[in-house]
C-alpha cells in the first residue's frame, strides 16, 4: 500500500495496489504461464539492461472484453476507458453468489453511492442466476479475486451472460486486505488491438 500527498489541498490519500505481480501471478488451468528473461545485462558487460516477457492475456490481474466469449463482441481496444476508471464498491462474499446474494450486493453498492463498478472480495463464485441479476442492473464492471468470474470448471455460461449484457470483467484482483466500502478504481487495460483480454495494473484510491 502506497501513500502520497494529493497536490493542492494536501489531503493524504491511500493508493491500494490490487494487482498480482505478473511473473508469479495465478494462471487459469491450461493457460500458459508468464515468462521473463534478459536480452542484455550491464552485469554481463552490455551497455544497458533490457528485458523481455511473454504471457497470456488472461494471466494474473486482467480484464475480459466481450469478444472473449462472443463472436462479434467488442475487443479491448474498442472499450471506452471510463468503464475501468471511476467510483467502485468493494463488497465481501464467500461461496456461490446466488440471485438473492446478487441483489443484496447491488443494494450494498447503491448504498455506498458507487453502483456502476463492483468488486467482490473473498472466495466467491458468480452463478448463472446471479449473472442474470447483474446483467439486468446496468452496471459497467464486475470484478472478483479468482481467475474466472464463474465456476472454474464451467465458466462459459456466466461469461456469456455478463459480457453479453456489456458488463466488463476484472478478474484476479487482490482484495484480501481491502475493507468493504467505496473507492476510486483505475484498472485500465493495455491498448491491444483485436485482443479479447488484457493484463492491467489495477489499484484503488481510498479518499
Amino acid at each position: 500500500m502506497a501513500v502520497f500527498n494529493h497536490i493542492g489541498d494536501f489531503n493524504t490519500v491511500k493508493i491500494i495496489d490490487i494487482s498480482q505481480e505478473v511473473l508469479s501471478s495465478e494462471v487459469y488451468p491450461g493457460d500458459p504461464k508468464p515468462e521473463g528473461g534478459k536480452i542484455s545485462s550491464i552485469e554481463d558487460g552490455e551497455l544497458y539492461n533490457l528485458s523481455r516477457f511473454s504471457m497470456c492475456a488472461h494471466n494474473g490481474t486482467h480484464i475480459d472484453a466481450p469478444s472473449h466469449f462472443l463472436k462479434d463482441g467488442k475487443t479491448v481496444d474498442r472499450l471506452p476507458l471510463d468503464i475501468f476508471v471511476g467510483d467502485c464498491s468493494v463488497i465481501y462474499h464467500k461461496g456461490n453468489v446466488t440471485a438473492e446474494d446478487a441483489r443484496a450486493i447491488l443494494q450494498k453498492a447503491a448504498d455506498t453511492g458507487a453502483s456502476e463498478r463492483i468488486l467482490i472480495s473473498g472466495d466467491a463464485v458468480v452463478t448463472a442466476e446471479a449473472g442474470r441479476v447483474f446483467a439486468e442492473s446496468g452496471i459497467k464492471l464486475i470484478g472478483n479475486e479468482s481467475q474466472t468470474v464463474g465456476p472454474e470448471d464451467a465458466p462459459a455460461e456466466v461469461h456469456k451472460i455478463l459480457l453479453g449484457a456489456g458488463i466488463i470483467l476484472l478478474e484476479g484482483v487482490a482484495l484480501k486486505n481491502v475493507a468493504e466500502g467505496k473507492y476510486f478504481l483505475n484498472a485500465a487495460p493495455l491498448n491491444l488491438a483485436g485482443f479479447e483480454g488484457s493484463p492491467c495494473r489495477a489499484y484503488l484510491i481510498d479518499v
